[in-house]
């Protein structure tokens, strides 16, 4: 998909494919190996978001008080859900701290909301005060799409690079040392795996969801449709084998354990996958595809159950003209 993503103030080639990092892959529009959908699984509203231009895309749930946050792709807007409501409730404003996107959301264990933007890097707030603690930005004038986030046992931060074909690091020194230093820091590449992507395009968006396993990273290339295990001791990148099925069109990723669930955006599906014990292979377990999942981006695992978040980047955000259905929602999604 090649329409530039709405009000973005660099429009560079790079940015005019955009849509696809929060999309699709132009070079496949399904997946490579069909398997059946998964017929006891149900997709049901789990809340609603306040503002009827949201086109939500992050989603990120408090370890400690089991609150709910996700972002607006257009707006930069954070709303949060607190356990057992059925609206959320705006929990950063559009445009708060310049931001105009939030794309990838998690909360750390020590109570730090962290908020890529897609145009720039990742802001760290405090969930409590809604005080702004830290911004890390890429630095100079180059392409880029910060995307999707994980948090290792450690405390560190990852994030994908869909543009740069990078992952990012902030260690948590370097967010001690940003914040006393005036709260801004730059973002410098941890791992690159532009060398071992599969060939695509030009200016084709790659590397999308990112999850943290015991020792390791897996990313997706949403393009190629392979999954990527870095070795944190090491930085070795490999890519792991999988077995039924594939990844095209992934999304954002959720792990538990030893099982990998992925949205697939354009596909309106998610699949779950069981990892081997040393990460280098995922078997394809089960799949959901439902038009009601509405273009799914990212997603979470809350008591047994699957929580999506339903974009509608096709009705008239980033991925096509046309009105979305209002209010906005998080899915909740059974049997899968």
């Amino acid at each position: 998909m090649s329409r530039s993503i709405q009000r973005r103030t660099f429009l560079t080639a790079a940015a005019t494919a955009a849509a696809t990092a929060v999309g699709v892959s132009s070079a496949s529009a399904a997946p490579r190996t069909p398997v059946p959908s998964t017929p006891a699984a149900r997709v049901s509203t789990a809340f609603t978001l306040p503002d009827d231009r949201a086109y939500p895309e992050g989603i990120a749930a408090d370890p400690r008080t089991g609150a709910l946050y996700v972002g607006s792709y257009t707006t930069g807007a954070v709303y949060r859900a607190v356990p057992g409501s059925r609206t959320a409730e705006i929990f950063l404003p559009a445009g708060r701290d310049g931001r105009h996107t939030a794309n990838g959301l998690k909360v750390d264990r020590a109570g730090r909301l962290w908020v890529t933007d897609s145009t720039a890097g990742v802001s760290v707030y405090d969930v409590r005060t809604r005080s702004a603690l830290a911004r890390f930005d890429v630095p100079g004038d180059a392409p880029r799409f910060v995307n999707d986030i994980a948090i290792t046992a450690d405390g560190s931060a990852y994030l994908t690079d869909s543009v740069r074909e990078v992952v990012y690091r902030v260690a948590p020194a370097d967010l001690a040392e940003a914040r006393t230093h005036g709260g801004h820091a730059t973002l410098t590449p941890a791992h690159d795996l532009g060398g071992v992507l599969a060939p695509h395009p030009a200016g084709t968006f790659t590397l999308n969801g990112i999850a943290a396993g015991d020792r390791c990273l897996f990313t997706v290339d949403m393009t190629g449709g392979a999954l990527y295990r870095v070795d944190l001791a090491t930085g070795a990148i490999r890519r792991v084998t999988l077995h039924g099925g594939d990844l095209v069109n992934g999304d954002g990723l959720e792990l538990v354990g030893d099982t990998l669930w992925a949205a697939h955006n354009k596909t309106d599906a998610i699949s779950r996958w069981r990892l081997s014990a040393d990460g280098t292979s995922a078997r394809l377990e089960r799949v959901l595809t439902d038009p009601a999942l509405q273009i799914p981006t990212t997603l979470v695992r809350r008591h047994g159950r699957t929580l999506v978040v339903r974009s509608q980047f096709d009705k008239g955000g980033p991925m096509g003209p046309g009105t979305p259905e209002t209010p906005f929602t998080v899915a909740w999604v059974r049997g899968i």
